[in-house]
């Protein structure tokens, strides 16, 4: 199959794709073999330029809007992972901006036995009914003692409230606290999390950088559609158009 040699895929996921709406519907002869234009050399172009920035799903999600005629909802789909990339972004210079914060406070003295949520209000300088806030919200889970079911603070329960109080006063929402903590716990210390937060800043702008290259073969695919929408209107009620000129001509089913 033409198309399939030119882009380096097999035909059967060329049929596939077909299948699956990425790809425009090719013509048919009467024995049921299909006709694949330049139209479709652009789609699967654009196609297999989209998931390196938005994910296999969500590109197939796009082509399909695009091929069902609904643009304003394909570009709804783009919005939507810009809007994503972005408050990846935001959880990223949240955690940064409260490393830094922390950094240059010395590290609290807590007792094996952990301390009491009055203890850590006062340490803190808040309420105890806003660390209760915090542990409804799910930010922070301190043990209880057998017996009295006191709460316990732990040092990292101490270090994750400090850090939520910081984060809160930069008027940081819960959702972003959430991932910023997660981060901490699972790289158990400052420094191990600095560096996997400049390796993620760096996968980030990979990743802009992809969606950039998507947008832009998408726009030019769109106005190649536009194009044969014009050729189309203008030739109604005369023959229709047949291949754009210069693409893979009839090829077998």
């Amino acid at each position: 199959m033409d198309l399939a040699r030119a882009v380096g895929v097999s035909t059967q996921q060329i049929r596939n794709y077909e299948d699956a709406g990425v790809l425009p519907p090719a013509e048919r002869s009467a024995a049921g073999y299909r006709s694949f234009r330049e139209v479709h050399r652009q789609a699967l172009l654009t196609y297999r330029s989209l998931p390196a920035g938005y994910g296999t799903a969500q590109a197939a999600r796009i082509m399909r809007a695009v091929h069902a005629a609904d643009v304003p909802g394909a570009l709804a789909l783009v919005d939507a992972a810009h809007a994503a990339l972005h408050e990846e972004r935001a959880a990223l210079r949240a955690t940064g901006e409260a490393l830094e914060s922390l950094a240059g406070q010395p590290p609290e003295t807590v007792p094996r036995a952990g301390l009491r949520i009055g203890e850590v209000a006062d340490l803190l300088g808040v309420r105890t009914s806003t660390l209760r806030v915090w542990e409804d919200a799910g930010l922070l889970t301190p043990g209880r003692e057998r017996g009295t079911r006191y709460r316990r603070y732990s040092p990292a329960d101490v270090r994750d409230a400090r850090l939520i109080h910081t984060l809160r006063r930069a008027h940081h929402g819960f959702g972003q606290l959430r991932p910023v903590l997660d981060d901490l716990r699972r790289e158990g210390s400052g420094e191990a999390l600095r560096t996997a937060l400049a390796l993620r800043a760096l996968t980030l702008t990979a990743r802009s950088r992809a969606m950039l290259a998507g947008s832009a073969r998408l726009h030019a695919y769109l106005d190649h559609l536009g194009g044969l929408d014009r050729r189309d209107r203008l030739s109604a009620g005369g023959t229709t158009t047949g291949s754009t000129g210069g693409g893979p001509g009839p090829s077998p089913r």
